[in-house]
């Protein structure tokens, strides 16, 4: 397992001077107007979808197929994606955490710096951003895994589509219910989101697992 994480890491560390860049330019565009908190969010979904990325190494080298003839089982290929997700996912919220502190006080220099999450404490932010881009990302593995990465990156979008569309579902059934969601109410939700996002990736891992285990190489 540990050599299956390193291996991930290994090959997108290649991109990883692309995604600072990238990371710096959304710093310079957002954290004017969203604040430390808005940008760690940013920062967390952009480094979780990297995930898709290592689906194009694997593919790109014949990985998948070589794998198999070792003793590693399919469902250590999986598990190893989720675990890197997690990383991925916990490294873009660190780093959204640092550079936003850091850019918001020397942008406050200049301009006003502001945003709607700012009502957020950074801590809880944190904890949204983590569950909220593992919920999306963890979805992606198995369509990734079905598809392929090039087709995988186009259904991106659905990783994010899905999980909004479910919300959208719960909150409407709220309302028929009478059930009122108050700021504290969603705070706990947030708070309570890790766990959510546990078993949703858990559900995400089974699925994977079982188109893995139906696909000949």
């Amino acid at each position: 397992m540990k050599g299956l994480i390193l291996k991930d890491l290994y090959n997108i560390s290649h991109n990883a001077k692309s995604m600072f860049f990238i990371l710096l330019f959304f710093a310079v565009v957002f954290l004017p107007s969203s604040g430390t908190q808005g940008y760690m969010f940013t920062c967390t979904l952009l480094c979780t979808m990297m995930i898709v990325t290592t689906f194009t190494f694997d593919e790109f080298s014949n990985w998948t197929p070589y794998a198999l003839i070792m003793p590693v089982s399919r469902e250590n290929l999986v598990a190893g994606k989720y675990i890197v997700l997690v990383i991925f996912s916990a490294a873009g919220t660190l780093f959204g955490l640092l550079a936003g502190l850091i850019g918001t006080r020397i942008a406050g220099n200049f301009v006003s710096v502001s945003g709607p999450a700012d009502i957020l404490p950074l801590g809880l932010t944190a904890i949204a951003s983590l569950a909220v881009s593992t919920i999306c990302g963890g979805m992606s593995i198995p369509l990734t895994f079905r598809f392929g990465p090039e087709k995988g990156r186009l259904l991106v979008l659905v990783s994010f589509f899905i999980p909004s569309i479910i919300c959208y579902i719960v909150y409407r059934l709220l309302l028929i219910l009478g059930i009122v969601l108050t700021d504290e109410l969603i705070v706990l939700f947030l708070y309570c989101s890790p766990l959510l996002a546990l078993v949703w990736n858990f559900a995400m891992y089974r699925i994977s697992c079982a188109i893995l285990s139906k696909k000949e190489f």
